[in-house]
């Protein structure tokens, strides 16, 4: 089903972003027009607009939180919203596996990079370690 710009305003009138909750009611709107297999112009242009919010909020996001990536960054992330291994292992598929990435012991491949970025919400390149594009360039 289709619908015009007025009527995806209506629907979910774009606000500037100040909070979490804000932000994963927007990104949800955002995912059910990402599904789609084909936009209509009205539903791009709403589409940009939701972006630019979610980006807007992002950037405030990275001036508040510290500068860290990868296997640290999950460990803040699992530490903020209470979580155990075990509620990894979807991800993971073992916990043993979840347990040896947090330990240093396994890298994160790029499915679980994907997967953890869906299951936090947030962008997958902050999963890849600091030094990543650093390493990247000089290869």
């Amino acid at each position: 089903m289709t619908h015009t710009y007025l009527e995806l305003i209506q629907s979910f009138p774009p606000r500037p972003i100040h909070s979490a909750t804000d932000f994963e009611k927007t990104q949800a709107v955002v995912n059910n027009l990402l599904d789609k297999e084909l936009l209509t112009a009205d539903e791009a242009d709403y589409l940009e607009v939701l972006g630019t919010l979610i980006y807007d909020y992002e950037q405030q996001q990275e001036d508040l939180i510290p500068d860290i990536h990868g296997v640290e960054l999950l460990r803040v992330l699992m530490e903020e919203r209470e979580l155990k291994q075990k509620d990894l292992v979807s991800i993971f598929k073992t916990e043993s596996i979840v347990s040896a990435v947090l330990n240093g012991k396994r890298q994160l491949t790029t499915r679980h990079i994907q997967e953890l970025a869906a299951f936090f919400h947030v962008s997958p390149a902050v999963f890849f370690p600091a030094n990543f594009s650093e390493n990247f360039l000089a290869a």
